[in-house]
């Protein structure tokens, strides 16, 4: 099933990221839900258990990479009788790059998206944010566990730590060693699953969505992939929210930025294929 298909969409496949599982979509879910939208929240491969049990036994989480995810995510949208609008946070708004790159979805929306390859940006902050991972090598092949104080840096940078650890407790679990170093060196690997083809002009229209306080993925990190994509003359959208952090989905406000997100969405998923595409210059 390709991009084809636009017009009347009544699917969103939702795609957590690092550090989550779907439960850290429930508000959006419910949101897009009573809009009449069929909602799927489908967690990466292995990984459809309890937040509790998977910190009780991360070995699901030890086992995904790039390519298994992605390939997980593309018989889902396949088996899909019309294409879907993709929607995806941190890591999982990396994979609905590659998926609308693969030709798939009406719409798509990476909420404050990891990398592809070919963002050289790397801040400081994002660094420290995965540090935890990142600083043994023999990490790559487990799932290291996300502390409190590792969440309240990375995600809860703008709430009080007792609401942060709160957040913890209901959402975070270990992080995929190998997820991380694979998008951390894409750009040192030529062979890279963490790769798009940004010149592609038959693709869906994409939004990219940041967040002016993440520490994850700085807004600067987002502008510049959105920047990559002025190869293409696919239609692409780039959008910073004041405020926002990368628990910018649970964070008090997230039903607008949810809101924008899906309006955006339905919005370029109706328009004729013809007018997703710039006749001159592309367009963001």
């Amino acid at each position: 099933m390709g991009a084809t298909g636009q017009g009347q969409v009544d699917t969103v496949v939702l795609i957590h990221g690092l550090w989550m599982t779907p439960r850290s979509w429930e508000g959006w879910a419910d949101r897009y839900g009573a809009r009449g939208l069929r909602v799927l929240t489908p967690a990466w491969p292995g990984m459809d258990r309890e937040v509790e049990r998977l910190r009780d036994d991360p070995a699901p989480i030890a086992e995904q990479s790039i390519t298994t995810i992605v390939a997980h995510y593309d018989r889902i949208i396949r088996a899909l009788p019309r294409p879907p609008i993709i929607m995806g946070h941190s890591f999982g708004g990396l994979f609905t790059q590659i998926l609308l790159d693969r030709g798939l979805g009406a719409a798509g929306v990476g909420v404050h998206p990891a990398a592809p390859r070919g963002v050289l940006k790397v801040p400081l902050s994002t660094l420290r944010s995965g540090f935890s991972i990142l600083r043994n090598p023999a990490n790559r092949n487990r799932a290291v566990p996300f502390t409190q104080e590792d969440f309240h840096y990375a995600f809860g940078n703008t709430m009080t730590r007792a609401d942060s650890d709160r957040a913890w407790q209901r959402y975070a679990v270990p992080g995929a060693g190998r997820v991380l170093f694979e998008g951390s060196f894409a750009n040192i690997d030529p062979r890279s699953p963490a790769k798009v083809d940004f010149g592609r002009d038959d693709r869906a229209p994409l939004l990219l969505m940041a967040g002016e306080v993440d520490h994850v993925v700085p807004a600067s990190v987002v502008r510049t992939n959105a920047g990559l994509y002025q190869k293409s003359r696919a239609l692409t959208a780039y959008e910073e929210f004041p405020g926002r952090s990368h628990f910018t989905a649970g964070q008090d406000g997230w039903e607008k930025i949810a809101d924008y997100a899906l309006d955006w969405a339905l919005r370029a998923a109706a328009l004729p294929r013809e007018a997703t595409i710039a006749s001159e210059s592309p367009r963001r």
